[in-house]
């Protein structure tokens, strides 16, 4: 079977699944459809509840029957997705699709990087994971990349509908790519299915995590520097309107966001060569901790500089965290431990949202931003201690 195969057309699902332009101009359209703010802050509680409700079902699933059924899933909903949208006039029509983008992401989280594992270690490969998912990873950013400033473009020209309809054609070729993806055979003859019953992969995962604990220390990293990653990549804009940058530059900055990100992502397999797990952690998470303070309080380019440097180092952290689990389980389970990562991730978002949206009430965005700070820091001396546990 030809496995290499494989990682072009992974390659080429991340990239079409990613040339979304509809995103660019995702409120604004929402808005012509009369969405007002207040709904649209409904949709996302319904999103993340649906993801964290479901990440741990769907690495279940995506175990016992198929990570490429997963991925077919994830694409046809997609695709159902922005049909919706483009007839979409009610709040219910709205509340589908974040429904049916919860399902989706959660179908695809842990399904992508258990195949591309898999792929690899059919091959002889595995140990090129960190360097395969960074690429992987940086193929997304320039489709993402490219999306905006086209999608931005189109818009101004054509208007906002436009967006929406090459969108859905994207994704339709998304769904054509994971129909021709080769599910990575079992390394033996016994079935997952007769291996692990459905109702124990829950309790095995958290065995797994607890009989090692270095495993749930770096993922616990990986969660905290991704929650507040995410923070940076939602309110961005806000911190760029209170220093007074004009819009015309916002499509600029969300580009350079994006392409920072690409450079740890290619090269944190080489990093992880140079340091150890524990050291290339330390400095990411020194790097979070400074870099979020300087946010917080210049209140000044020299902050949106800090922003940056953020973004240059966050795109070290997920191919080496992925790899240290990845190299750690059983390929049965693969896709079940991974969606762990992603639950924790959107839980730790979640409980920041709360301190955050608290602080940057009172303080402004700044205010967010300083106690993103405050919890950077903390994570980062429970870490020092911690990650001596870390082989």
């Amino acid at each position: 079977m030809d496995y290499t195969a494989n990682l072009r057309k992974l390659f080429a699902l991340r990239f079409f699944s990613s040339l979304i332009p509809a995103y660019v101009i995702e409120r604004l359209f929402w808005e012509e459809r009369g969405m007002t703010i207040q709904m649209v802050v409904f949709t996302e509680i319904i999103y993340a509840l649906t993801i964290v409700l479901l990440e741990i079902p769907t690495g279940i699933m995506a175990d016992k029957w198929g990570r490429k059924r997963m991925l077919v899933l994830s694409s046809l909903l997609r695709c159902s997705e922005f049909l919706i949208l483009l007839y979409a006039t009610e709040f219910w029509h709205f509340a589908l699709v974040v429904f049916l983008a919860g399902v989706s992401r959660s179908a695809s989280s842990g399904s992508e990087n258990a195949l591309l594992y898999d792929s690899l270690l059919l091959q002889g490969k595995a140990s090129t994971f960190e360097k395969q998912l960074g690429r992987l990873n940086a193929c997304g950013f320039v489709s993402a990349i490219l999306a905006a400033l086209c999608g931005s473009l189109l818009a101004s020209k054509y208007g906002l509908e436009l967006n929406y309809w090459i969108s859905l054609g994207s994704t339709l070729i998304a769904l054509a790519i994971s129909l021709v993806l080769i599910e990575p055979a079992a390394e033996d003859n016994t079935s997952v299915e007769e291996a692990i019953p459905f109702k124990t992969y829950i309790v095995m995962s958290l065995r797994f995590f607890r009989a090692n604990p270095s495993v749930s220390i770096v993922m616990l990293s990986a969660m905290v520097t991704g929650a507040a990653m995410g923070y940076i990549e939602e309110f961005w804009q806000l911190y760029a309107s209170r220093l007074g940058i004009p819009v015309v530059y916002f499509g600029v900055l969300s580009a350079g966001i994006m392409l920072l990100q690409l450079p740890g992502n290619l090269m944190s397999h080489m990093l992880i060569r140079w340091f150890s797990h524990r050291v290339l952690i330390f400095m990411i998470m020194v790097i979070f901790a400074v870099g979020f303070t300087y946010v917080a309080l210049s209140k000044d380019f020299i902050g949106l500089t800090a922003m940056f440097i953020i973004c240059l180092f966050s795109g070290v952290m997920e191919p080496i965290a992925s790899g240290y689990l990845h190299h750690r389980t059983d390929s049965s389970m693969r896709a079940t431990i991974d969606s762990f990562q992603s639950l924790g991730e959107n839980l730790v978002h979640m409980l920041a949202g709360l301190g955050f949206g608290y602080f940057a009430s009172k303080y402004d965005v700044f205010g967010g931003y300083g106690f993103l700070a405050l919890l950077c820091c903390a994570f980062l001396i429970w870490f020092i201690g911690a990650s001596r546990k870390i082989e």
